[in-house]
């Protein structure tokens, strides 16, 4: 018996047509979608400032609108976390919708997740006297939920599921355990529909977008990448693959890539089991099919995580272009003329970045390649600090500046920034509630058993390659990376794709390392995850990205592109792998 779930949605504003792709393309039992992230939520928490009816994914709304009844027709039960901050409201503008189009389909939601207002409460023993959060109340504060309730809805019978806050995986895991009758504690079964969530979740990252070895496919393939489905099977085990004639491709690689993404150590916790990484097989299948088997799971972490997202204060910004000769000390004019202005102003900004990209060339060909650019980022908690006066004093330099003077664009106004923080309840803390088709209103109850997270035992690296002829070369001409961000830190998933670059990566790339490859991590915290099955290794860098993606900490502020900078690194690389 197997259970062919697709995905359509990685995040808010993925492709729309996806979702009439996924149902025609070929059989399916069970459509996804997963529309929410870290900065999702503060996009959606906004948006429901402005309007208490909002809060929810509006793009599903109308995806749904055209694809609804090609749903029903086909029988495909459709489960998404498009609810967001609102999934009683997305579910009854879909009821609405339903009987408006005249198809008779069943909704049910699973709430239970919005903890905002009774945060302090849940959070008062644990973070007693923790004065971020009680200076700075969030403006949405949701716990991670599992799988359960949407299992429960399914099984009352509803052809649409929306739910707010779930692990992305929860997805997966809900309709897995629905269909095959998963009781909570058959760990090694729910690990699975956890890994195949995982790689689901962000879409088309797993059948060759953002793949570090695209280069190595023909460009037309990867010109519109189909969207990909789990063929998944009572034991937890499952196939990944795509419908057929669908572009992009499937292969271990690709897996591998996106298994690696946006995670740590060889434990990933959920709220419903710990899946290890570190047991997870992959073997081709066939053309585009990748098989995922001995997935091993462990009774889930006494804690749910609860993301909270809040206004961090404002922020502005200004790019100034220098040209020509003598960047380094027109940079230095700025700085000083800057400093001068801001101090001669007021009560100079809280905090204050300068990052020079040193973009130019010497006896450049354009007057693009002869340029640099200096970044200067302000943020305070006052907009009154980043606002009229920063703007003023920069524009006030067009004549009075270095040689050359100019900006792409005149500084703003100062806008609000969010922060994102991630904190832990107790399970028993949040009441997860299944809301049936019939309006009945089902507990979920926690795990009835759990188990504090630890470290695994570091496992035994393979024996190293003998000595021989190595030179200096671009670590990505050996290995494939992939990176992401979670809240203020940053992971990079380094894998390999033969067994000789193993015996040579697993020693050659150590932490100390990794932080002579990635300067700004030099004075972080860089934890190593070493997973032997997959040739991989995962980098977490703590606190590389500050505040979290909404804080634009750096330039690119949620790490996508820290593992190609990583592979673009030269090391001394051993001539045989080559």
């Amino acid at each position: 018996m197997t259970l062919r779930i697709g995905n359509a949605s990685g995040f808010y504003g993925d492709r729309s047509d996806a979702v009439r792709e996924m149902l025609t393309g070929g059989e399916l039992d069970v459509l996804t979608g997963d529309y929410l992230a870290e900065l999702t939520m503060l996009i959606l928490a906004r948006d429901r400032l402005k309007d208490p009816a909002a809060g929810y994914a509006r793009t599903f709304l109308r995806q749904m609108e055209e694809c609804l009844g090609l749903a029903h027709e086909r029988s495909v039960k459709i489960v998404t976390n498009a609810g967001g901050l609102n999934p009683s409201g997305l579910a009854g503008r879909l009821r609405e919708l339903a009987e408006r189009l005249g198809i008779p389909v069943r909704v049910a939601h699973v709430e239970g997740d919005d903890l905002t207002a009774g945060l302090p409460r849940a959070l008062a023993s644990a973070h007693a006297g923790d004065a971020p959060l009680a200076a700075h109340a969030p403006l949405a504060a949701h716990a991670y939920l599992g799988g359960f309730g949407i299992a429960a809805c399914l099984r009352a019978g509803a052809d649409v599921v929306v739910t707010g806050r779930v692990t992305d995986a929860a997805l997966v895991t809900g309709p897995a355990a629905a269909h095959f009758g998963w009781q909570p504690e058959e760990y090694d079964r729910l690990a699975g529909a956890v890994v195949a969530g995982h790689v689901l979740e962000c879409g088309a990252q797993a059948t060759g977008g953002n793949y570090a070895f695209f280069a190595d496919h023909p460009l037309d393939r990867l010109r519109h990448p189909g969207f990909p489905l789990a063929e998944l099977h009572e034991d937890g085990g499952c196939v990944i693959t795509k419908h057929p004639g669908t572009g992009g491709v499937v292969d271990v690689g690709t897996v591998t890539a996106q298994l690696l993404y946006e995670t740590g150590g060889a434990r990933y916790a959920g709220p419903d089991v710990t899946a290890r990484l570190d047991t997870v097989r992959l073997s081709q299948d066939g053309p585009d099919r990748v098989r995922v088997e001995g997935v091993r799971g462990e009774p889930p972490p006494p804690t749910l995580k609860v993301g909270l997202n809040r206004l961090g204060g404002f922020r502005n910004e200004v790019a100034f272009v220098l040209t020509g000769l003598d960047i380094e000390r027109k940079a230095e004019l700025v700085r000083r003329q800057m400093r001068d202005a801001l101090g001669a102003a007021g009560p100079a900004p809280a905090e204050v970045r300068w990052d020079l990209v040193r973009t130019d060339r010497p006896d450049a060909g354009t007057e693009e390649t002869a340029s640099a650019v200096l970044r200067l980022v302000v943020r305070d908690r006052d907009q009154r600090a980043v606002g009229r006066a920063f703007s003023g004093a920069a524009v006030e330099l067009a004549l009075a500046g270095y040689p050359g003077f100019h900006m792409p664009a005149p500084p703003g106004k100062g806008t609000p920034y969010g922060v994102f923080e991630a904190v832990h309840v107790p399970q028993d803390a949040v009441e997860q509630v299944a809301v049936l088709p019939d309006g009945r209103r089902v507990a979920v109850p926690p795990p009835g058993r759990t188990r504090a997270l630890a470290d695994v035992e570091r496992p035994p690296l393979p024996e190293p390659l003998p000595d021989g002829p190595t030179r200096q070369a671009p670590l990505g001409l050996v290995a494939g990376a992939r990176s992401g961000d979670k809240g203020g830190d940053a992971n990079v998933g380094v894998w390999v794709r033969s067994e000789q670059a193993w015996r040579w990566l697993a020693h050659a790339l150590t932490t100390r390392t990794f932080r002579q490859l990635v300067p700004e991590s030099r004075t972080l915290t860089v934890e190593r995850h070493v997973l032997p099955d997959l040739r991989a290794l995962n980098f977490v860098v703590e606190g590389i990205l500050g505040e979290g993606a909404a804080a634009q900490h750096r330039f690119d502020p949620q790490a996508k592109a820290l593992g190609e900078w990583l592979r673009s690194r030269h090391l001394d690389i051993p001539e045989a792998l080559l």
